[in-house]
């Protein structure tokens, strides 16, 4: 911090220094994401998150003050590369025996649920007149795992760094609602603790919104939660590709243009192959290093919302992100309904 400091007190004239400029940009989204961080450590904030803190509280800045020009270089930084970093270091979360072994229905549940929010959403946001570009992402980010998926398919749908924020804002936002939602609803719903963490699982937005919700049902549909999210987070690649060969075959990427394809995804698939088959061998990561390396992502995505909320300008994207905003509502709503009635047939 004393860098920070020390640059801010150095007169303007005198503050050009590129590699200075990025560490001390760096180094901004470190203290907002550190921050952000201990408030939601706080009673009620807990249930909020770090990342939808990070966001809120940078979107909020941002109209009061401004983007802060000087820190870019590190401000961008931190929303690209660290961002794809984090997305990598989730693979270790997915265990592909288990899902193999224990998963085969929810994988075609996951499929489900991935076709039914971006059709759902997209023809929802027709009726509403509302931006394509824009419900495409929040389609993408409710049927998959919410602000990373938006991220992943961002490069390759050309989306506009602004809309790529308000996704992952609305995201967080709506996906918190549902999972706080789903912990009031659990006395009076008709279904088990392992329905339950089903239900949570294929429904909720964000990886951390099921353990969220799932937490009020016991540990056996936090299990089961994870399990039929992580169903739904390995469709992010043959999604990915998929979209890359529409964009292709629509002339929005032509033929010999270098394609941005988000090629951190296949270090996504090979760090969850690799913790799958190295426990017990001597590649084993330790049990210590381990649980770094999955809570690292949290605060690293929440580095990313810095520079993704400074990009929102509320009094630009306001009116544009209404009805987007209600598309993804609607969709969540008959989403969560229509799963819920399949689920105590199939479990």
């Amino acid at each position: 911090m004393s860098t920070l400091v020390q640059y801010i007190l150095t007169p303007k004239n005198k503050r050009h220094t590129p590699k200075l400029e990025w560490l001390c940009g760096l180094m901004f989204t470190v203290a907002i994401a550190f921050a952000a961080y201990e408030l939601a450590r706080l009673p009620g904030l807990d249930h909020i998150g770090q990342m939808a803190i990070a966001l809120v509280g940078t979107v909020i800045a941002r109209q009061f003050f401004g983007y802060p020009e000087r820190f870019r270089a590190g401000i961008q930084f931190a929303s690209k590369q660290l961002l794809r970093l984090a997305i990598i270091l989730c693979g270790l979360k997915l265990n592909f025996g288990t899902l193999l072994h224990q998963g085969p229905m929810l994988l075609l549940q996951g499929a489900v649920t991935v076709v039914f929010a971006i059709g759902c959403t997209l023809l929802v946001a027709r009726r509403l007149k509302a931006d394509t570009s824009l419900s495409l992402l929040l389609g993408i980010g409710t049927g998959i795992c919410g602000a990373a998926a938006i991220a992943a398919v961002t490069p390759i749908l050309k989306a506009k760094e602004e809309d790529t924020a308000a996704g992952a804002g609305l995201i967080a936002l709506i996906g918190t609602i549902a999972a706080i939602g789903y912990t009031v609803l659990l006395p009076v719903l008709p279904l088990t603790d392992a329905q339950y963490g089903v239900w949570s699982g294929l429904t909720l937005h964000e990886i951390a919104h099921v353990p969220l919700a799932a937490s009020a049902a016991g540990p056996d549909a936090i299990e089961t939660g994870l399990l039929a999210k992580l169903s739904r987070v390995l469709l992010l690649v043959p999604v990915s590709f998929i979209l890359l060969l529409i964009m292709k075959r629509r002339g929005h990427i032509t033929s010999g243009t270098p394609v941005a394809f988000p090629w951190f995804l296949i270090g996504f698939v090979l760090m969850s192959v690799f913790g799958s088959v190295t426990p017990g061998t001597a590649l084993e990561i330790p049990n210590h290093v381990m649980a770094i390396l999955q809570q690292a992502p949290a605060f690293l995505l929440a580095m990313a919302m810095v520079g993704l909320g400074l990009h929102v300008d509320l009094r630009t994207l306001f009116t544009k992100a209404l009805r987007p905003l209600a598309a993804m509502a609607i969709t969540t709503v008959l989403l969560s309904a229509l799963t819920m009635l399949l689920i105590q047939y199939v479990y």
